[in-house]
């Protein structure tokens, strides 16, 4: 099984591969656990700033944190060096937080040498490694895709709506995931979007992506396995319920961290709901248990 990780070591011995593509997802906004401050900014050389808040989604979407059009994904790559044998590593300043959403958008539009930093900068700098204060300049002026022969997107299905859930709320081959804090999922927490309802998707179940982590790090497989199997058989009373996992959470961000695990146990039929919670919990037309 190929692993969607790397670790702190490898990507030091190979910061200077010259098909590597090192990109800092980190975003501003931290939800759903106490944020990592910085006083100053701290990078891993040669990385890049990949800005999933402002530029890798889409803005013109009603959704927050929208998926990116394959135009605008487009658009931000070929400013970023990578080609078709690229080998891009992506990490965030909270361990293992917002990276998993950047993995996943460039997993869905067709890169298969994409991986997260297992622990992220909190783990590379916890281990006395080597920082710069500044971000490596994109590569504007001569983009090195061609638009029309280097490189080909392919959209997989591997996103959906909330159209797709409500067909399939009571399909028995099917799991929801939701990535939130069981206080939100049990509707006992206010949601911090206005006009947004509390309560989760029905049938779902509450995975809070807290639980998928060892300190900065992904939990290692045989533990992640043991989890999803465990809450699958607590919650359907079927060990083989859910060939197709969905993910959700609070809007798309965390719950990628619940696929990285997912596809880090070797389950392939992995799909994120985009929209997730804020998209559910505002339109008044989806049902809501609490």
């Amino acid at each position: 099984m190929k692993s969607p990780l790397v670790t702190t070591e490898w990507l030091e011995q190979n910061l200077s591969h010259d098909k590597l593509i090192l990109l800092d997802a980190s975003m501003e906004k931290v939800v759903g656990k106490s944020p990592i401050l910085y006083d100053t900014l701290a990078c891993i050389p040669g990385a890049q700033k990949l800005d999933l808040e402002n530029v890798l989604c889409d803005l013109s979407a009603s959704m927050t944190h929208a998926f990116p059009t394959a135009e605008q994904f487009w658009d931000v790559i070929s400013t970023l060096g990578i080609t078709s044998n690229s080998h891009i590593v992506i990490y965030d300043n909270q361990g293992i937080y917002s990276s998993p959403r950047a993995w996943w958008i460039f997993r869905v539009m067709g890169f298969d040498n994409v991986y997260v930093l297992n622990g992220g900068l909190p783990q590379w700098l916890d281990e006395g490694r080597v920082t710069a204060n500044h971000y490596s300049a994109s590569i504007l002026a001569n983009p090195v895709l061609d638009r029309d022969s280097e490189l080909m997107i392919h959209m997989q299905d591997a996103v959906c709506d909330s159209a797709y859930l409500l067909d399939n709320l009571s399909n028995k081959e099917m799991s929801i995931f939701d990535a939130r804090g069981a206080s939100r999922f049990s509707g006992q927490a206010p949601e911090p979007r206005a006009g947004v309802r509390s309560g989760h998707i029905p049938n779902s179940i509450n995975l809070p992506f807290s639980k998928v982590l060892d300190g900065h790090c992904l939990k290692i497989p045989e533990q992640l396995s043991e989890l999803f199997t465990e809450i699958t058989v607590k919650e359907k009373d079927n060990p083989l319920a859910g060939s197709e996992r969905i993910f959700s959470c609070g809007s798309g961000i965390t719950a990628c961290i619940l696929i990285l695990a997912s596809v880090a146990t070797g389950h392939h039929n992995n799909v994120l709901y985009d929209g997730s919670w804020a998209d559910w919990g505002s339109d008044h037309k989806l049902p809501v248990e609490l």
